[in-house]
């Protein structure tokens, strides 16, 4: 983080979270997106990486405990490193590239799925995957225990072993802002991921949280008890985070 992580720090603090993984650099800003969104939800993104860049001097092994990793879009050498570290350490983590896909090569996509235990994207990502490394994504699916898909209003797919489990989006309260949608679905994937849940029940929690936040303008601005969110889950699907 830059040196103008304090606002941000007290805001995590008071949320609850873990702060021991977070290194400031100095002399750098905080990376900062400014995302300019259409009527048709198109988007456009103006972005400063600022102590991004710096990420790969961060090692995991800084981190006690790690059960489980995520390795989403982050500064190019970052990436890798971290990838590279959880694989050797024994510690399965999703890759989710996101925005980070433009800045690796066929071969280095595939390195990482040889050391990631399951991929996240979306279909438009699906497909830049598929043309960079010129196999389908049913393909790409197989070198991973299992491989998401998100498909917007459609739902979304699971891929593992020779199954496809479908997951069915969940219709929103009102569709007020998509920025964080896809972030909300992988808060989902790795709560069911951590907690031990199949897919079915895994996807449609992440699902849910991706209903939730699209909902909200802000990719951080909304909120929901535990209470909440098992009376949601209990209404759309007939379970809760308990049962």
């Amino acid at each position: 983080m830059g040196e103008d992580f304090l606002p941000y720090k007290t805001r995590l603090e008071y949320l609850g979270f873990d702060l021991r993984g977070i290194r400031l650099v100095p002399g750098s800003y905080t990376a900062q997106a400014f995302i300019t969104t259409d009527l048709d939800d198109n988007q456009i993104t103006a972005f400063h990486p600022g102590a991004m860049s710096a990420s790969h001097t961060h090692a995991i092994d800084t981190v006690p405990d790690i059960t489980m990793g995520v390795v989403s879009p982050d500064g190019r050498e970052g990436m890798l490193q971290h990838a590279r570290q959880f694989h050797e350490a024994g510690i399965p983590f999703l890759f989710d590239p996101g925005q980070g896909l433009p800045l690796f090569s066929g071969p280095e996509l595939l390195v990482f799925l040889e050391q990631a235990t399951w991929l996240a994207v979306n279909d438009y990502e699906a497909q830049l995957m598929a043309n960079k490394t010129g196999l389908s994504f049913e393909q790409l699916a197989t070198r991973v225990d299992a491989a998401i898909m998100t498909q917007g209003a459609q739902g979304s797919r699971v891929f593992t072993g020779n199954e496809v489990i479908s997951i069915p989006a969940v219709p929103a309260d009102q569709v007020v802002d998509p920025t964080g949608c896809g972030d909300a679905y992988r808060a989902g994937l790795v709560y069911g991921l951590s907690h031990h849940w199949d897919w079915n029940r895994t996807g449609r929690l992440a699902s849910l949280l991706g209903s939730v936040k699209i909902a909200c303008r802000g990719g951080q601005n909304h909120t929901l008890t535990r209470a909440q969110l098992n009376e949601k889950l209990q209404e759309k699907f007939g379970f809760s985070l308990d049962s």
